[in-house]
């Protein structure tokens, strides 16, 4: 029963933050909990369901599917994260799927719920515009990535995105562990496998990169930031 009430419990979502213990409690009681295996889809893009989901345990992945059915990862979100507000506050169908990369468990939260509490708090209303606004940026940036680089740049790009997102020690490298799987860095980036296999081979060639057993290691992130902004022209 102690193991059920843990598993149960919003205190790890950011956005709820602002929340007494109390209110995140009550809210634990009007939320759905559902588990998910790995690959399982949680929602499918253009569905008509609203609710939020808050990600207690494990992690996800949003993306799309163009009409040729190539994959596009637009964001991976582990615990503490949420999903699925855009919907919950414009009434519109999903605008992307999602699917649990390992064995995931979630709380759903009624859209009316979700948007009774973020026009009522203050702070969850601020949290909620901060992520908004991230979400534009990040967007922005991929728009001028995916229009202005070619396919090795979109790489390099992404393998620097992923190397500040772990953290850049103070002699410029950074360790990606668990290593970058290929199909994955290809879909974020709208390229092929073969196309990052050739990028990080290249990079290695030239002693940027490194791959250890469980670790790909960026040797010299500030060199793979100068490779990237001389193609961005910044």
């Amino acid at each position: 029963m102690a193991d059920e009430i843990v598993q149960n419990s919003l205190d790890g979502i950011d956005l709820l933050a602002p929340l007494s213990a109390e209110e995140r409690a009550t809210l634990a009681r009007q939320c759905r909990w559902r588990r998910y295996a790995p690959q399982e889809q949680i929602i499918d893009r253009q569905s008509q369901n609203r609710d939020v989901y808050l990600v207690i345990k494990g992690s996800v992945r949003i993306v799309i599917y163009s009409l040729s059915g190539k994959e596009l990862t637009l964001d991976d979100l582990g615990a503490g994260y949420y999903f699925g507000e855009l919907a919950a506050i414009d009434g519109h169908p999903r605008s992307a799927s999602v699917m649990a990369l390992v064995e995931t468990q979630v709380a759903v939260l009624p859209a009316e719920v979700f948007m009774r509490l973020v026009t009522t708090h203050e702070g969850m209303m601020h949290l909620l515009l901060k992520r908004l606004a991230s979400m534009v940026r990040t967007s922005t940036d991929r728009i001028i990535d995916l229009s202005t680089l070619g396919a090795n740049n979109r790489v390099h790009a992404e393998l620097l995105r992923q190397a500040r997102a772990a953290g850049i020690a103070d002699d410029g490298s950074a360790v990606l562990s668990p290593i970058p799987v290929h199909g994955d860095i290809a879909s974020r980036v709208s390229t092929t496998r073969e196309t990052v296999a050739r990028v990080l081979n290249d990079l290695a060639r030239q002693g940027l990169v490194r791959r250890d057993r469980d670790a790909l290691v960026i040797l010299d992130a500030e060199k793979l930031e100068e490779i990237v902004e001389s193609v961005r022209g910044e």
